[in-house]
């Protein structure tokens, strides 16, 4: 379960990343004047970043992972807690209705529509909960892209890149085109827990 929470954050953020940098690249391929000025081609500066690497090793999104694991493993236990008491409240009216231990059938029924009522109340704390938990990682995805994105506008400021890209768009790159260290030893500095 911890596993797939991670790499779910992990692919979630790559994707948003990819999409990000797939547009933010478009816009510099556009604008980019493929003729110097004395007629000669330009050459495209492109670099490319390893998102799972970064990713891995930002301390920003360890720790909100870190905190969305802890709120999964939290809303688990309440999740499990009124679940497994409402199974032994069905357990304990379906034996009594067997040995006949209600005095009147509306006494019978009265508490099985209180037990209807109690499962629905789990099923739907089943649902916010989960609810809860994609809202929170799409919050995190966004705010470790819009660190991302920011970290590499004023990287880039510098550097000069026509294109930067993740490598999990590409099937190919030479490593010397490869950013990835820098993006996050930069990111880590940036970040003031």
């Amino acid at each position: 379960m911890k596993n797939s929470t991670i790499v779910s954050v992990v692919l979630g953020i790559a994707i948003a990343v990819l999409y990000l940098l797939h547009f933010m690249g478009k816009e510099s391929v556009i604008a980019d004047k493929s003729q110097n000025s004395d007629g000669t081609v330009k050459p495209i500066s492109i670099a490319y970043v390893k998102m799972d690497s970064v990713l891995f090793t930002y301390e920003l999104a360890k720790k909100l992972t870190a905190n969305l694991q802890a709120n999964q493993e939290s809303f688990k236990r309440e999740y499990s807690l009124k679940r497994i008491k409402f199974e032994k409240e069905a357990a304990s009216f379906q034996e009594k209705v067997q040995r006949g231990g209600f005095l009147t059938d509306e006494r019978a029924k009265l508490e099985q529509e209180r037990l209807m009522g109690q499962q629905q109340e789990v099923e739907h704390l089943d649902a916010e909960l989960t609810q809860k938990l994609n809202e929170m990682q799409s919050q995190i995805n966004q705010q470790i892209i819009d660190s991302i994105s920011s970290f590499l506008k004023s990287y880039n400021a510098d550097k000069k890149y026509d294109i930067i890209l993740n490598s999990a768009s590409m099937l190919e790159g030479t490593p010397k085109y490869n950013i990835t260290k820098y993006v996050a030893t930069g990111l880590n500095k940036r970040y003031k827990p």
